[in-house]
């Protein structure tokens, strides 16, 4: 996607802090920290939200998955962390390109 930041990002034409990175994954941390640790766990391949996953996504989505607590502990969250997918403008999505959300830190607000 020509438009896409985090595919911007991924092909290397906008600079992030990058944390992690493999053949299929990257991390980086948030622009716009909701927390003192807000990292961003994207695939390279351009997938605009979760409701556009497939089946054929079933792997990909279990090793952004299991990324998360490595990272979280790599990142001193020992006592816990938060992971949040926003799917969709109504749940809060603002990049049109799948990533998970992996804070913590600080006190973090009780959600529903």
């Amino acid at each position: 996607m020509n438009d896409c930041i985090f595919c911007k990002i991924v092909a290397g034409q906008l600079p992030s802090k990058q944390v992690f990175e493999n053949d299929e994954l990257l991390v980086f941390h948030d622009i716009h920290p909701a927390a003192p640790v807000h990292l961003l766990i994207i695939p390279k391949v351009h997938i605009a939200s979760l409701v556009e996953c497939k089946a054929q996504h079933e792997g990909l989505l279990g090793r952004m998955l299991l990324l998360a607590p490595r990272l979280a502990r790599e990142h001193g969250l020992n006592d816990g962390f938060r992971t949040s997918i926003n799917t969709g403008r109504g749940g809060g999505q603002e990049v049109f390109h799948l990533h998970i959300h992996v804070f913590g830190g600080g006190k973090m607000p009780h959600l529903i």
